[in-house]
């Protein structure tokens, strides 16, 4: 089960799903007020029980049992808590969020801020001409990927547009203001917390304390990779998942 992090959408693991399709079954889907998902009613509260009711009546659609869980940012956070619930047989965490200090959390929302609304500002053509040059794209998307400029443009545009659109990206950011967003462990279910070593949003520095606080969890460092490795090392990023998943499937 793929989960994707604020501000994105489902396609965000575009690069990485073809490389895990031959050993397992794959689900990736859109949290609501992201992509193609309606938002929540205005008078259901956004938080992470929300969440993890929302997420257990999907699974129970699905006829899904315990899937193993992976995500990056808010997606590892939602992750670590499906894992504590009991509803995820083995969590990967991609620099999941919560683990920052108080300056950290302003730091962190300062960046998301700025870069939602500077990607809102863009007139459309030239959106279009700017998400075509391999420059523009490291100015627009430099605090998300290492290796913006390699990117491609259609996935990075995708994603651009997502964070343009998408109706809960400021209600979910006042959620993330609730102090200890995880707290306790998980220790009967695997975990792997991973972490860009370029990650300009949650610095990597952030990892130790996740470990801390899940003391048997697997700290895997992503070399060169930001905030969403997906596509800067979508290669790197399918091994991660295998190798976390592989004991899980195995148990």
């Amino acid at each position: 089960m793929l989960v994707h992090g604020l501000g994105c959408h489902q396609q965000t693991w575009d690069p990485v799903i073809p490389l895990l399709t031959d050993s397992s079954e794959i689900i990736a889907m859109d949290l609501p007020g992201f992509g193609q998902a309606p938002d929540l009613d205005p008078g259901v509260p956004r938080n992470l029980e929300t969440a993890m009711l929302w997420l257990g009546s999907v699974f129970t659609a699905l006829g899904v049992e315990r899937p193993d869980v992976v995500g990056p940012s808010l997606g590892g956070l939602i992750a670590l808590h499906l894992g504590q619930a009991g509803l995820a047989r083995s969590v990967t965490a991609l620099a999941p969020a919560g683990f920052w200090t108080p300056a950290e959390r302003r730091y962190t929302y300062a960046v998301l801020h700025a870069t939602h609304y500077g990607v809102r500002l863009l007139p459309e053509p030239a959106f279009e001409a700017l998400v075509g040059t391999a420059p523009a794209r490291a100015v627009l998307t430099g605090t998300l990927y290492d290796r913006s400029q390699a990117c491609p443009p259609q996935p990075v545009a995708a994603a651009l547009r997502t964070l343009q659109h998408t109706p809960a990206f400021k209600a979910t950011l006042r959620a993330g203001r609730t102090p200890g967003l995880f707290t306790g462990d998980i220790p009967d279910v695997p975990v792997t917390i991973a972490w860009g070593t370029r990650d300009r949003i949650l610095p990597p520095r952030q990892a130790a304390r996740a470990r801390a606080m899940i003391p048997q969890a697997r700290l895997v460092p992503l070399p060169g990779c930001g905030h969403v490795p997906m596509l800067d090392a979508p290669e790197l990023i399918a091994h991660t998942i295998l190798k976390a998943t592989q004991p899980a499937r195995q148990a």
